[in-house]
């Protein structure tokens, strides 16, 4: 274990961001834009947590990976600049976190063509911002296809960090049958593993016990806690390179606004268990090595 490396990846995006409100099938808004047209309240919860995150890096002292939502941009002044200025890596976490399909039926929410356009926008606009060129991307909800890793490669992304096998969900339109927890190339059109490519994949930790509990952090650290958690990532260490992620927001110790549709308990635990959850993993793992997932891509293919 102690001769792989882990990478501490984070997802910025704030409540309303989540798929019970914003971007999805059965959401309450249709998406981003819509929300802030009909929403007169307070939004902004992320801010605070974020710092916090930033600090708690800083004191372990990791270069972590930070997956952005780039509306964030529009609506956090000076949010972005502030991660890019502590030496993290900037990456995308789409335009708006809108679900690319419905996870249940697999039908497609948007075309690849508009795909291809919104995720180019969210691609500069991060550039613009952190003065670095993007070349990783996570999908929102981590909802996943094979010809979006296509798209993704055609626009000039390395990697991509979506896919979680294990055995309680699958949010992809693929079996994941050659897929673990190590990176792998993924076949044109597919999430399958393939020979040599120029794009990675980098999937999540899981832990097996005859079936496989997924075990790489956000909101299966605040289900889970961090005991179940570590010994996922220390199994899946032993397999190769992993993934651990975290939403600064599972940390905030505010109420948020009582709206979103069939995930009534989806903030039932978060702020101060789930903040010390997460640094008792980044203590625990402090013989592991920890890099950005751009410091690993360059073992897989030329960036």
């Amino acid at each position: 274990m102690k001769n792989n490396s882990l990478s501490i990846t984070i997802d910025i995006e704030d409540w309303y961001h989540i798929p019970s409100v914003c971007g999805s099938s059965f959401s309450v808004y249709k998406n981003v834009s819509e929300f802030f047209e009909k929403w007169n309240g307070r939004y902004d919860y992320l801010s605070e947590p974020t710092k916090r995150t930033l600090d708690l890096l800083d004191e372990f002292k990791v270069t972590a990976t930070f997956f952005i939502v780039a509306d964030v941009a529009k609506h956090y002044p000076g949010l972005i600049e502030s991660i890019a200025e502590r030496g993290h890596e900037i990456a995308c976490h789409g335009a708006d976190h809108t679900c690319i399909l419905d996870p249940k039926t697999k039908v497609p929410l948007t075309t690849a063509e508009e795909f291809e356009k919104t995720t180019l926008e969210a691609k500069r606009l991060l550039e613009k911002i952190s003065g670095k060129e993007v070349i990783g991307y996570r999908a929102p909800n981590a909802v996943v296809t094979g010809w979006m890793l296509d798209s993704l490669e055609k626009l000039g992304f390395k990697y991509d960090s979506s896919v979680a096998l294990n055995s309680l969900y699958n949010k992809s339109d693929s079996s994941l049958k050659g897929v673990s927890s190590v990176p792998y190339y993924p076949a044109a059109g597919s999430l399958e593993p393939s020979k040599s490519r120029g794009f990675v994949e980098f999937p999540w930790a899981y832990y097996d016990m005859g079936i496989k509990i997924p075990t790489y952090g956000g909101p299966t650290l605040r289900f889970l806690g961090s005991k179940l958690i570590l010994q996922g990532l220390k199994q899946s260490l032993k397999r190769g390179h992993t993934i651990f992620y975290f939403h600064p927001i599972d940390i905030s110790e505010e109420k948020f606004p009582a709206i979103g549709n069939k995930r009534p308990l989806y903030w039932i635990i978060k702020g101060k268990i789930v903040e010390e959850g997460f640094a008792i993993c980044l203590k625990k793992l402090e013989g592991v090595k920890k890099v950005p997932l751009r410091d690993r891509v360059g073992d897989y293919c030329s960036v």
